[in-house]
């Protein structure tokens, strides 16, 4: 009995790889220019965390931990001026009623930014991800290619 060894050469595999790879580059790369376009706008409102504030007192709003701060800061402030009660369960002519809802508006903006940069985090994530399995597949290809003569 003789034993053979068939080599069956994977086709595609080095064209997916560089594709995976090309796709991670660019997913990164929009991750980036996405946190910093979100960076500079939040700078540009120049916001300053209040000195109330549980963290990053002082500091100027633009990344996702002072604007989260910030974004706490304004719901404290709204529930003390509202005597703890939220905007839904003011009345409707209450004249604090407007004063809850910008914050609430405020809030929902800057956690929109905090949402923002979680999303920029996650898509650099994957297209690093993307980079590393189409590298594999690129070695992958190469090592699994038929010896010359086979």
């Amino acid at each position: 009995m003789s034993s053979t060894v068939a080599f069956r050469p994977v086709r595609g595999v080095r064209g997916v790889g560089t594709t995976s790879i090309i796709a991670g580059v660019v997913l990164v790369v929009a991750g980036i220019v996405v946190a910093i376009l979100v960076a500079t706008q939040l700078s540009a409102e120049k916001i300053t965390v209040s000195d109330d504030a549980a963290m990053f007192a002082g500091q100027t709003v633009r990344d996702p931990f002072t604007a989260y701060a910030q974004a706490e800061v304004i719901n404290d402030h709204a529930l003390e001026a509202s005597g703890g009660k939220t905007y839904a369960e003011l009345g409707q002519d209450d004249p604090v009623r407007q004063v809850v809802m910008t914050a609430s508006f405020l809030r929902a903006s800057l956690f929109t930014s905090v949402v923002s940069f979680g999303m920029s985090a996650l898509v650099i994530g994957l297209g690093l991800l993307f980079v590393l399995i189409g590298g594999a597949l690129r070695r992958l290809a190469v090592a699994t290619q038929a010896p010359p003569g086979m």
